[in-house]
């Protein structure tokens, strides 16, 4: 069977910059399994997923329209410290849920300078071009009940 929409897959992978740093990978000997045509991936992968079989390997690039996103400056603001009023010990690297106008996103902590606290709304992986390599691991029908759902039961799925 090829993968299409509504296939459940099975992919194991590994993620890389551009520098070779990987950046993530499906944990050991578990694929990462997801609902294909749903939106559960980064629409660049999925679309170079389409029509492949278990067993097949490949290696891709993606840009950044196809992935998380080009970097957006205009995501990035300075608070003071009291606005994050209630939040202990705030350090860089820290993800915080951050209220907008748009509802809730989140935010990381990329500085802090006195009592100024620099927020970043965009994705850790915004603005990088993503080096995968994935092998399908396996290929299948969804139930009447996922594709109700709208996500993988079972192993790698959701309920167990």
């Amino acid at each position: 069977m090829s993968i299409g929409p509504d296939s459940v897959v099975g992919i194991h992978y590994i993620l890389r910059d551009d520098a070779g740093e990987v950046l993530d990978r499906s944990a050991d000997g578990q694929p990462l399994t997801y609902l294909h045509g749903r939106g559960q991936l980064i629409p660049g992968l999925e679309r170079e997923l389409a029509g492949r079989g278990t067993g097949d390997r490949l290696q891709v690039k993606i840009a950044p329209a196809d992935a998380y996103g080009e970097y957006d400056a205009g995501l990035v603001q300075r608070v003071p410290r009291r606005a994050l009023k209630g939040i202990g010990d705030v350090r860089v690297g820290m993800r915080l849920q951050a209220q907008t106008a748009e509802g809730a996103r989140a935010v990381t902590v990329t500085a802090l300078s006195g009592d100024m606290v620099t927020l970043d709304g965009n994705h850790p992986l915004a603005g990088k071009r993503l080096h995968f390599e994935v092998e399908v691991a396996a290929v299948r029908a969804a139930t009447a009940e996922e594709l109700a759902h709208g996500h993988v039961h079972g192993p790698g799925g959701h309920h167990h």
